[in-house]
């Protein structure tokens, strides 16, 4: 099959939205690789917009609302015939997985899990009650898994998240391919226009406040942070930048504290490369940072914790530091602020971290090569997970009655 016969269809939890999150700038990456191999791309989403989000269309994809628990979205599957359905995240699997293996059964099915969920909320539980929790006692880990097995081939944007699934899900590595972010390598032009240490001032956080972790650094960095930090350097100022601020995000702004709530921005890499430091104090969370990666894009230090570098950087050093006490944390802070030498050591540590382990097109040539492989090997590979082929016929079963009931019910 010729690349330009190939058609691939999306089915987007969200219309993507790349300057307001990570799992927004991921999709796009995801897009243009497709786009890139000639693929007919079209992307449907039962959500709304927000005005926002990308114009798909001026980059020759095809967009189509669908609804939730409605047979309308078999006529979209039946007229496209994809040979490839991506679905955005697990959520989005559950609800049409079951109409795309009807409709379509020869179409690879893939699961761009954007970040394990589960591992989300079971470090989220750890830290409110102090204890370790066991990712698998989270509820929402069997029906995420459940849907990584139904999956011909789950996108894993994290190495911990890769061998927490092999090793503690026992999940085959033929349904799996490490896929972090694609970016562009950065090369000595893009370098030479970052800002001087000296032409930059202030600290900036950034990150959409609908997201939970983002929210709970911002109110850590509100309570115990920033006003060590602003102790020792008392002239500066914390930005803070994220998309869908809520009235208790914009209540915590303080110009007296030097606390400045500025909600969203209209470019990020450009607010963020004006900044002297960024702070990422994440206490839990999953998945790659994106507010990380354009930090080292922009030549910003940065200063996070364990679980915010988790899985960014390899055996490489970090462009900042990395700490865990808070104590530690704003130290590092500080430094970073007032060291002239380790702040130009920290950004130029960024470029190799960059240019080795998210080389956009060695990253594509791979996601390209696992798709291709799929598709002639489909029959096969099917064969060899048993386990996604009893959970696609139990567990659809009962999605696809209890979405037909919904349907009903909401026909009277």
């Amino acid at each position: 099959m010729a690349s330009s016969d190939i058609k691939i269809l999306i089915l987007g939890k969200v219309w993507p939205e790349p300057n307001s999150s990570a799992a927004g700038s991921r999709m796009m990456q995801l897009i243009e690789c497709f786009l890139g191999q000639g693929w007919n791309v079209t992307f449907a989403s039962s959500a709304s917009k927000s005005g926002h989000e990308t114009d798909l269309k001026t980059l020759g994809i095809f967009e189509e609302f669908i609804k939730l628990n409605s047979s309308s979205f078999e006529d979209l599957v039946d007229s496209l015939q994809p040979d490839i359905v991506l679905f955005d995240r697990f959520m989005t699997e559950e609800q049409f997985g079951w109409r795309v293996a009807e409709r379509c059964p020869d179409a690879v099915r893939i699961l761009d899990t954007e970040d394990l969920h589960c591992l989300r909320k079971a470090r989220y539980q750890s830290w409110k009650t102090g204890e370790e929790v066991d990712v698998r006692s989270i509820d929402v880990a069997k029906r995420e898994i459940a849907s990584i097995l139904r999956s011909d081939l789950s996108l894993i944007i994290s190495a911990y998240e890769m061998k927490l699934l092999k090793k503690v899900f026992k999940i085959d590595e033929s349904l799996l391919l490490h896929l972090p972010f694609m970016l562009e390598a950065l090369k000595e032009e893009s370098v030479n226009n970052w800002l001087s240490f000296d032409n930059r001032d202030h600290f900036i956080s950034i990150g959409n406040f609908l997201h939970e972790p983002n929210w709970n650094a911002v109110l850590y960095l509100k309570q115990e942070l920033w006003p060590a930090i602003r102790e020792q350097l008392p002239q500066t100022e914390l930005h803070i930048y994220g998309a869908y601020p809520s009235q208790k995000v914009e209540q915590l702004h303080n110009p007296g504290e030097g606390f400045l709530v500025k909600g969203r921005a209209g470019n990020a890499k450009e607010v963020v490369g004006k900044a002297r430091v960024l702070l990422a104090p994440i206490r839990f969370g999953a998945g790659l940072k994106g507010k990380l990666i354009e930090a080292m894009q922009c030549g910003t230090p940065s200063v996070t914790t364990t679980i915010g570098a988790e899985a960014m950087h390899g055996s490489l050093p970090w462009p900042g530091g990395i700490k865990d006490d808070p104590k530690e944390f704003a130290e590092a802070a500080v430094q970073l602020y007032q060291d002239e030498q380790k702040w130009m050591e920290a950004q130029q540590a960024g470029i190799p971290v960059i240019n080795s382990l998210y080389d956009k097109t060695e990253l594509g040539d791979k996601l390209i090569k696992s798709i291709n492989e799929l598709l002639s090997i489909l029959e096969a590979h099917r064969k060899q997970n048993f386990l996604g082929a009893m959970l696609q016929h139990h567990t659809a079963a009962s999605t696809k009655f209890m979405s037909k009931w919904i349907e009903l019910k909401n026909d009277r």
